[in-house]
């Protein structure tokens, strides 16, 4: 029988950490107070790289694991949180000794035997095991662990990926990811990185996958199931590895032309690629309800149409490399991955994006009054609370931002901004502010100030299209 570990609340870890003597670090943070989800995320710690080992058992939906977490410590830290929900812990260690742990909620609170210095480069430990939950969004949308008709899929956005592993979930906090996870022999496991081997003994197979550029934890995934696997390249070189379900196979076997091409166009009005891989991954549409931009490799529901694959493509550069500071930020995720629609249509023969924006403003977009109107319902940077950072504004009224930055600009230089601003901040987190700053800096003899005031933080539709 394992030794068993005491499990302390946090009022005692507190006061612990109050009474002994020649303490002198205090526990991290529980959330990094982002606006929207304050509880996300954790202080006092900076994580480096997940190693991610699991099994799963989709006949039971049972989940075991070993998450092995190295982090630096940003202040002297007598204890640390990490975010995890659901699931059963069974062991923490911390540096190879064991700690004292306590759950609240979302948090899980550990107690390292040793303080640990600001600087210091520490590694945590955390066995795991139980039914992972399925969570369900303010907006009603549902991520975290989704079991599927033959396997299940993880999906993050934008707090899920707790649910199947303990960490620092908060996408200013990206890492490196190495990725085992051991299903029964017959079934696939794909994730995000690159393949890094399969093997399959007594009746189950583990597959390895290696994440070696930064990602935010949102965007990581593991796809289990029955997959029809393709590998190709676009012309630049790129690897490409799709991975469709059997049922979307006929309607999928394009695919991999298709990344291919948006893949170049994307390299062209972007700049160079920001990971080593491309690809898909392709579920049925029972399965899961819609697309997320999971690094490297989005995941679709059922298989994606032109402008869906453009959409999640042009994340890799805007969302997933140059990722949000904090979740008021989804604007420079959304927005930029709609204007790449736009000009896709535009740089293919279709709508110009000023025909596009013209009919946005007019409300001859939709056909709809309601779905309209719906796009003037909040500024795109300044979401009224966690159930709308994915509503409308967010996409097409962030696009209608750019394009008056364009508007402004001229196409040469919005060309090399865009290109610019991947550039800048290329896998790391920027902000609203930081945005607005890079564009006075790209054009500092134009006057920017009426595009922030009414078009980026105003309310309602702007009197001037």
């Amino acid at each position: 029988m394992p030794r068993p570990f005491a499990v302390v609340t946090a009022a005692a870890v507190a006061s612990l950490v109050a009474c002994g003597g020649g303490v002198h670090g205090t526990p991290g943070s529980s959330g990094v107070r982002d606006p929207y989800f304050p509880k996300a995320g954790n202080g006092g710690y900076d994580v480096g790289h997940y190693a991610l080992d699991l099994t799963y058992d989709p006949g039971a939906r049972h989940l075991s694991g070993t998450a092995t977490i190295t982090a630096r410590a940003t202040q002297d830290l007598s204890a640390f949180n990490l975010d995890l929900k659901g699931l059963d812990v069974e062991k923490v260690t911390v540096e190879g000794r064991a700690s004292r742990f306590n759950r609240a909620g979302q948090e899980l609170t550990v107690r390292p035997p040793d303080e640990i210095d600001d600087g210091e480069t520490f590694r945590v430990a955390v066995r795991y095991s139980g039914a992972p939950v399925t969570i369900t969004d303010p907006d009603g949308s549902e991520e975290g662990w989704l079991p599927t008709a033959d396997g299940a899929l993880a999906l993050g956005q934008p707090t899920g990926s707790m649910a199947w592993f303990p960490g620092n979930h908060h996408p200013s906090d990206k890492a490196t990811y190495d990725l085992t996870v051991t299903v029964p022999k017959g079934l696939g496991a794909v994730s995000n990185g690159e393949p890094n081997g399969e093997r399959t003994a007594r009746g189950r197979t583990t597959y390895t996958w290696r994440t070696p550029e930064p990602m935010a934890s949102y965007l990581a995934t593991v796809a289990i199931g029955d997959w029809d696997v393709r590998r190709s390249a676009t012309g630049a070189g790129i690897p490409v590895y799709t991975a469709v379900d059997p049922e979307e196979a006929q309607a999928s076997r394009d695919l991999p032309a298709a990344v291919a091409e948006a893949m170049t166009w994307a390299q062209d009005r972007f700049g160079p690629y920001p990971f080593s891989s491309a690809g898909a991954i392709v579920d049925r549409s029972g399965d899961v309800d819609y697309a997320l931009e999971t690094q490297n490799r989005p995941v679709f529901a059922g298989t994606p149409d032109t402008a869906l694959l453009v959409h999640e493509i042009a994340h890799q550069w805007y969302g997933n490399s140059v990722s949000p500071r904090t979740w008021q930020d989804m604007w420079l995720n959304e927005g930029f991955a709609t204007y790449a629609e736009w000009l896709w249509q535009e740089d293919h023969g279709g709508d110009t994006a000023q025909e596009t924006f013209d009919a946005l403003y007019t409300g001859q977009y939709y056909g709809d009054e309601d779905a309209s109107d719906s796009i003037w319902a909040f500024p795109p940077a300044d979401p009224p609370d966690a159930a709308h950072i994915s509503a409308s504004p967010v996409y097409q009224r962030g696009a209608m931002v750019l394009h008056k930055i364009r508007q402004k600009v001229g196409d040469g230089t919005f060309g090399a901004l865009l290109q610019g601003w991947a550039s800048a901040h290329r896998h790391g987190n920027a902000d609203t502010e930081d945005f607005t700053a890079y564009v006075e800096r790209s054009a500092p003899d134009e006057d920017f100030s009426g595009i922030w005031e009414h078009w980026l933080h105003g309310d309602g539709r702007p009197d001037e299209p």
